[in-house]
């Protein structure tokens, strides 16, 4: 009875400091020095890894994000020297992504177009803005390591498009506060469905915390509430520049559209769609015969496709049927983030590949990477699974087509900032043409157009997966930077 007494505790003790090892600490920072050479010359700076609260309007911890915030080191005076706040999207997904694939002076190992090579980990990034900006990666609550803290706080308190930049906005006023960058000069960069999240966040920081920005910087961006929701003549027809894009990398252009030079041959798809075929989708079954003919032919030529599967799709064909069919007589699929990739199904009939090629791919290397350099390299020590895709779900889309304006209003009210769209060819879920048309669609009056920038890159999603992007996109953030950087004594004012 003793012994089995005994035995009890001792399992009782056992699942205690289990369950302490995968707790996560509310308020902790783990900080170290390093130096990385970007452009020649050696970066000294100071990388913390830690948590900091989520608070309750009572002022309790309702849960703890986890970020990784690097400062360089040799500098005296921060007044002016800006800060990056780096989010990446899903919802629900890690900020590892632009973290060990982009900006940060970590860089982990690929091939230079991005596939995976073993052995896994990180090496130095020559390329890192880490020279001209103080960067921190933020993981927003179920992402990364970050968790809610208290089990009574309502899901809905994080899980939507307006809790999600409440919450993260209140978190970044604490953040600021503690770092003393007040005075800084402040920009929000977020890919993918973090785009979202830093078009909201750039009002919501002007108009609650009274905290200014200088640039936002959209990678890959949604729709931003700009686009047109759901399947729609224009919705459906702005993917038709990314098709030709995806079919001249894979080579199933005709002769004449192959050997064309990609920019070019964009430009004048792009012109064909807004003038051309938008309006013939928009004629829908009133088209004639032989002008529904026409397009079908003309749209087939330039996605890649047969006329019968163009003319089958009522002219509108859906990327996911795209992603099957480009090369389908090759036996392969082609991928949705970047269609560079190729994958391989069950059997070539069907209309949706089995798996996304490029992202299985991704998660190969960064997942291994990101767990070696926090736990080893940064010390973060703890058993929580590092959520790469973390649970957000039901997640409350309710005011996403409002955000494109929130980004619209705050830089109307503030003279100093500006937005830059960065965005890949080869990306088939959040394409190029689209992020064009989100951002002439957000400033209808023209009058914000001197603030905007637009670069697009042969690559996908992650265009800084490809070596030659890498270099040349944190160059454009460089160039971004100082453009937004106004005089001292510089009034913001029109």
């Amino acid at each position: 009875m003793v012994a089995w007494l005994v035995g009890c505790v001792a399992l009782l003790l056992t699942m205690n400091v289990q369950a302490q090892e995968r707790s996560l600490p509310v308020d902790t920072t783990i900080t170290q020095s390093d130096a990385v050479t970007v452009k020649g010359t050696e970066i000294p700076y100071e990388v913390t890894t830690g948590t900091q609260p989520v608070y309750h309007d009572d002022g309790h911890a309702m849960a703890s994000l986890h970020y990784t915030y690097y400062e360089r080191s040799d500098v005296d005076d921060r007044s002016e020297r800006p800060l990056m706040i780096s989010f990446n999207g899903g919802p629900g997904s890690g900020s590892l992504w632009m973290h060990l694939g982009y900006t940060g002076p970590r860089l982990l190992e690929i091939d230079d177009e991005g596939y995976p090579i073993q052995p896994y980990g990180v090496k130095d990034n020559p390329h890192s803005i880490i020279d001209v900006a103080d960067i921190v990666y933020v993981n927003p609550v179920n992402t990364g390591f970050s968790r809610i803290l208290d089990d009574e706080v309502e899901r809905d308190q994080f899980f939507g498009v307006r809790a999600d930049v409440s919450y993260l906005a209140d978190w970044l006023d604490v953040f600021v506060s503690r770092q003393g960058r007040w005075t800084s000069p402040k920009y929000l960069i977020g890919e993918s469905y973090g785009s979202t999240r830093v078009a909201g966040l750039a009002g919501a920081l002007q108009n609650r915390h009274w905290m200014y920005l200088n640039g936002v910087i959209l990678v890959s961006p949604t729709g931003l509430g700009m686009r047109p929701p759901g399947p729609s003549p224009r919705s459906e027809a702005l993917k038709l520049p990314y098709y030709t894009a995806a079919a001249w990398y894979h080579e199933q252009l005709d002769a004449e559209l192959q050997q064309r030079d990609l920019l070019d041959l964009l430009e004048e798809v792009e012109d064909y769609t807004l003038d051309v075929f938008i309006p013939a989708l928009s004629r829908g079954g009133m088209l004639d015969a032989e002008r529904r003919q026409q397009v079908a032919e003309e749209v087939a030529r330039y996605a890649g496709v047969s006329t019968q599967t163009i003319l089958n799709h009522n002219l509108a064909m859906p990327a996911s049927y795209f992603w099957k069919e480009l090369l389908r007589d090759e036996g392969y699929t082609i991928g949705r983030l970047d269609s560079r990739y190729k994958g391989l199904d069950r059997k070539n009939a069907g209309e949706r590949y089995d798996y996304p090629p490029e992202l299985i791919s991704w998660n190969h290397a960064f997942t291994p990477a990101i767990n070696e350099y926090l736990r080893e390299e940064l010390g973060f020590e703890t058993d929580l699974q590092y959520n790469v895709f973390g649970p957000v779900r039901p997640w409350d889309g309710q005011g996403d087509h409002d955000v494109g304006e929130d980004l619209r209003q705050a830089m109307a009210q503030n003279p100093f900032m500006h937005v830059m769209v960065q965005a890949g060819y080869f990306d088939g879920a959040t394409d190029y043409f689209s992020a064009k048309y989100v951002l002439w669609n957000m400033d209808p009056s023209g009058r914000l157009g001197e603030r905007m920038r637009f670069e697009g890159y042969e690559s996908g999603h992650m265009m800084y997966l490809r070596d030659e992007d890498l270099e040349t996109s944190n160059e454009h953030i460089r160039e971004f930077i100082e453009a937004s950087t106004p005089m001292p004594g510089t009034p913001a004012r029109y």
